[in-house]
């Protein structure tokens, strides 16, 4: 087993992770203690010097399948299982959310590594939900308890389409060349160690069984203690580094603050397994074949 360090980086979410070669094939012994190192601290941060896309796709390997790089966007050249998060590409990401929860079972870890890094911006912000949840008041806990949310592809853009160009244009029409619909429980109950967490989001538009409008106030209200400041962390990349989050207990925003500079990371997801609410109902699709894109992990429910 490798001697693997642990620095934790905020109080409520982040550690940096030494001691542990991540180009090299990882024993029991080194998975098993990373992965409880996620459980803790929801976010690590590896060094990945020497590490190339092959490489990134071995190490995730080692905490579940891996899916395909996206239900509807296209993968790197190449690697079926890497997705490039591009500048040139757009900037869909800077908007908080859990990757890709319109599907059923959404990934339960992401791995993003730096490939280009511009000067100075470009930061990825990662919110602990379990502390969101922990800072509720008591009587906004009972109700997020019994409330769930549909997800979907297809969601509110900050940026109406009047002001887009032709090309994000098409990305927008890619990312929704298949339309996913998949109702989640507003509290899910993490299988591993029994944390509850908000598991909302940008894709998360509509609360079950309630208006646009009322959905919109309590998703808001919710979402305001997922983003406090002491919930976050702000990892500004360097060269080389790889980032691995829980996918089922945060959620993430890239921040659009590098002047459109070049900026590049690889994404590789962990398959998912199909969240859970705290009265143990299952979540459940309304529209969206996602079998092309993820096997269904199986977990040992806390």
């Amino acid at each position: 087993m490798a001697d693997i360090q642990i620095r934790k980086v905020t109080a409520n979410i982040g550690a940096q992770i030494s001691g542990v070669d991540i180009t090299e094939p990882l024993d029991e012994e080194t998975t098993a203690a990373l992965r409880e190192a996620l459980n803790v601290h929801k976010a690590l941060v590896f060094d990945a010097e020497g590490l190339d896309d092959e490489g990134q796709q071995t190490f995730v390997r080692s905490f579940g399948d891996v899916t395909t790089a996206h239900p509807t966007v296209a993968a790197v050249d190449g690697a079926p299982n890497v997705l490039p998060v591009d500048s040139e590409r757009g900037r869909a990401a800077n908007h908080w959310h859990t990757d890709v929860t319109f599907v059923l079972n959404p990934p339960q870890a992401s791995t993003l590594r730096s490939i280009t890094i511009p000067p100075y911006g470009g930061e990825t912000l990662i919110a602990s939900s379990a502390a969101a949840y922990r800072d509720l008041p008591e009587s906004l806990r009972r109700l997020a308890d019994t409330l769930w949310a549909e997800h979907t592809n297809d969601y509110d853009y900050a940026v109406p389409e009047e002001e887009i160009d032709e090309e994000q244009a098409a990305q927008r029409a890619l990312f929704t060349s298949i339309k996913y619909r998949t109702v989640h429980p507003v509290v899910r109950v993490h299988p591993l160690t029994g944390e509850r967490g908000l598991f909302i989001g940008g894709f998360a538009q509509r609360i079950v069984g309630l208006s646009p409008g009322e959905s919109r106030k309590i998703l808001d209200l919710l979402q305001a203690y997922v983003v406090r400041p002491e919930n976050i962390l702000r990892h500004r990349w360097s060269e080389n580094q790889l980032v691995l989050f829980d996918n089922r207990i945060t959620q993430h925003y890239a921040v659009d603050n590098y002047d459109g500079l070049p900026r590049r990371l690889h994404r590789v997801t962990v398959a998912g397994d199909v969240p859970v609410g705290i009265e143990g109902k299952e979540s459940y699709s309304i529209e969206g074949d996602a079998s092309h894109y993820t096997t269904v992990a199986t977990t040992t429910a806390a």
